[in-house]
């Protein structure tokens, strides 16, 4: 008896490309400019779930990550969200690939390699579901470690250093009247699509102020709104919001340098600065708050040490004092798409088109007009049911009757 012996096939190689690259270190400013099909570039330590959902809403055939992808810091969200979208996630090239390879040059990947043409310029590590894990759960291990230095930051800034419980913070003045109504402050964190979508129905009944913070004032926009106020560093906000119309509130430095004035007078749009630390979404509950607003209601904003560890930030002072100052007035709407999502069962559906059936059934019993279409329709069924059995030999002049009747009824 001879045994067949078969031959291991080698695996092929994965390949993706050529395709156009785009290249920024700042994974925010890329996914302005990155288009469907394009290899993104990026250096990006501890991808965070807000950039992971920007590069596949991009739809990139693949990212390229100068970094680490998972420092092993803190169980980021963000590599994840990018391979179980099916785009692959090619780990720690190094960051001279933003020497090696320019804007908009057509590369390729070969498994973990990068090509420039045929000569090879990067390689990294393929991160895959099961890599993914075994480094989220080494992160999640040192989680303890990494709370206890959030804590100690956040009492340690709150002792020396802010500025925020101090009467020496001075809110400016501005042109927006809040005083007596709602404001609505949008920023681009977790759900905030959703949960704008979500709240349609409080924006049209109450027309709260819209105030955009950063890249929250195009988020407004998206939806269908104008702002009325943009508040921020001004560096992740388009120049179609700023140009819309909406007052602009720079977030400066303590020592009153504003970077992000110089941007918008570029556009011929004035602008008020506001010095404070901080971050921007604090500043804008803070200058509502002060402007007398009756309720601030806060969507995508950030308040967990997951979201503030995404954000790079050690601690998180400045909104734990923003939330004493601001008190019980503010409200936060982020993740309400998921409390009211609606799911419909089969069974309640089915249950639903029966029960309009049967009321339909009733209306047309009950009027003179329902009761000649249902015996219109109930003759053209007798007619139908006869021609169907004369064609099988049944009786010809049951169907003649029926023809007859049929007449009779369309005649009166």
């Amino acid at each position: 008896m001879k045994v067949r012996r078969s031959r291991e096939k080698p695996t092929a190689p994965n390949r993706w490309g050529p395709a156009p690259a785009r290249l920024d270190r700042r994974t925010k400013d890329l996914t302005k400019r990155l288009n469907d099909g394009d290899i993104a570039i990026i250096k990006h330590s501890d991808i965070d779930r807000v950039s992971a959902e920007a590069l596949v809403a991009c739809r990139p055939i693949a990212v390229i990550n100068a970094d680490k992808s998972i420092s092993g810091r803190y169980p980021n969200l963000g590599p994840g969200i990018i391979v179980e979208a099916g785009i692959p996630l090619i780990d720690g090239t190094g960051p001279e690939i933003f020497d090696l390879v320019e804007e908009n040059a057509e590369i390729s990947l070969v498994d973990d390699t990068v090509f420039l043409g045929d000569r090879e310029v990067a390689s990294g590590t393929v991160q895959t579901s099961e890599s993914i894990a075994e480094d989220m759960h080494e992160a999640e291990a040192g989680m303890n470690s990494v709370l206890v230095d959030f804590v100690d930051n956040t009492i340690e800034y709150i002792r020396k250093d802010s500025d925020l419980l101090s009467s020496e913070l001075v809110v400016p003045e501005v042109a927006t009247k809040f005083d007596g109504r709602h404001a609505l402050i949008v920023v681009r964190g977790y759900h905030y699509k959703e949960d704008l979508a979500i709240l349609a129905s409080y924006i049209r009944e109450y027309r709260p102020l819209l105030v955009g913070v950063d890249g929250g004032a195009d988020a407004i926009l998206e939806a269908g709104y104008r702002p009325d106020m943009i508040v921020g560093d001004m560096d992740s906000v388009s120049d179609t919001a700023l140009t819309s119309g909406a007052e602009i509130v720079v977030h400066a430095y303590r020592d009153g340098n504003a970077p992000g004035t110089e941007r918008v007078h570029s556009l011929g749009v004035e602008c008020v600065a506001f010095p404070a630390s901080g971050t921007s979404e604090d500043i804008a509950m803070l200058l509502a708050d002060d402007k007398g607003a009756s309720l601030i209601v806060a969507v995508g904003t950030h308040d967990t040490v997951m979201e503030f560890l995404d954000k790079g930030r050690k601690g998180m002072a400045s909104t734990f004092i923003t939330r004493l100052r601001v008190g019980s007035k503010l409200i936060d709407a982020k993740g309400v798409s998921l409390l009211y999502r609606q799911r419909i069962s089969s069974l309640q559906l089915s249950v639903l088109i029966i029960a309009g059936l049967v009321a339909l059934g009733v209306a047309l019993f009950a009027t003179a007009a329902g009761q000649t279409l249902i015996g219109l329709i109930g003759a053209q069924l007798d007619g139908l049911f006869g021609w169907i059995g004369s064609l099988f030999g049944g009786d010809p002049a049951a169907t003649s009757e029926s023809s007859s009747i049929i007449q009779g009824l369309t005649s009166d």
